[in-house]
Parts: C-alpha cells; sequence; structure tokens
C-alpha cells in the first residue's frame, strides 16, 4: 500500500525524490507536511480557539520537528532532551533560555498527560509571547515562533549539501516514517 505522508505526497513520491537526489521537492513535502499538520489547524479563524489546544500542537510539532533534526527514529526517552536541543538552537526562542527543562516539565508533560499546565505555569491568548516572572506564555505567539523555526528547518536544507549531516539526519527520519507507514 502507498500511503500519504502529506495530502499530495506518497510514500513512492519520496522515496523517488531521494533516489533522483531531488532536495527541493523533499523540502517543499517537508514544510507541505508540518504546515497541514500542525500550522494550518491553528490559523483557522474560531471565535474560540484554546490555547492549551494550541500549546498541544506546538509541542507535539516541537517534538517532530526536532526528531528531523535529530534523525531519532522516535523520541521516546528523549522527549525532554529535544525540547532542550529544540530551544537551544532555535535563536528565536532565546526568551526560553533557562527554562527549557522547565517548560518541558509544567507546559509539554503537564498538558500532553495531565489536561493542564503544572509548576505554576500559565497559559494565555493575549500579551507578550513570554512573561518570565509569572511564567505566562501567549499561546497564539509561541505557535508563530514554533512556525518559524520550521521555516529555519527548510531553509536550513536548502542551503546545506545533499550528503551533509542535516540531510543524513532528514533521510534517516524519514526512512523510519515510511517504514511506520508501511508496517
Amino acid at each position: 500500500m502507498d500511503s500519504y505522508l502529506s495530502t499530495t505526497i506518497k510514500i513512492s513520491d519520496y522515496k523517488s525524490f531521494v533516489e533522483k537526489q531531488e532536495a527541493q521537492k523533499i523540502v517543499d513535502f517537508v514544510r507541505q507536511r508540518f504546515t497541514e499538520r500542525y500550522i494550518e489547524p491553528m490559523r483557522v479563524e474560531k471565535e474560540k480557539k484554546n490555547g492549551f489546544t494550541i500549546m498541544a500542537i506546538s509541542c507535539l510539532m516541537i517534538e517532530a520537528l526536532e526528531s528531523f533534526y535529530q534523525g531519532w527514529a522516535d523520541s521516546n526517552r528523549k522527549s525532554q532532551l529535544a525540547f532542550c536541543n529544540f530551544f537551544d538552537h532555535n535563536t528565536n526562542f532565546s526568551f526560553m533560555q533557562g527554562y527549557s527543562e522547565e517548560f518541558y516539565k509544567g507546559v509539554r508533560c503537564g498538558i500532553l498527560h495531565q489536561g493542564e499546565t503544572t509548576r505554576g505555569w500559565h497559559i494565555r491568548r493575549k500579551g507578550v509571547v513570554f512573561v518570565e516572572k509569572t511564567k505566562t506564555i501567549n499561546a497564539k505567539l509561541f505557535h508563530d515562533e514554533v512556525a518559524k523555526s520550521l521555516d529555519v528547518y527548510c531553509k536550513l536544507l536548502e542551503k546545506s549539501e545533499w550528503n551533509s549531516e542535516v540531510w543524513k539526519k532528514l533521510r534517516k527520519k524519514m526512512k523510519v516514517v515510511c517504514k511506520n507507514c508501511e508496517a
């Protein structure tokens, strides 16, 4: 069965891109996959868009994107490291410096395991992206920064050589993604 990896790209398409070393087609596919899964659903105008939902999707995207950066088959037992690495190498998250581990435990784990933030963290949809004193995050602005990180990653791929580490890690991750679809 030739499963879809995004709305327009099947496993066979991706494998063909790799075989022909069509780097730009792979970058476009990665951008599409992440955008349709994690960005577009949060761009739909709704009167009552919940900040917790926005943050949950942002956390899913961070972990998935970092798995691509690292070439990990999965993030099992590496989730905290994924968040620390992500905040460290994405300069648009400099506001999280010194808070990555605390964010991981109080926001990511709180929302995904308890359905709420823990450790005094707060989620809003107004104000600045992060208020350090009250540990308050503007979910909308935070999500916008996560979306920018996808652009940074795609631009890195575009300027990197086919056999560079970033490309090797992407192909390693995608090999597992394809295998998971076929299993």
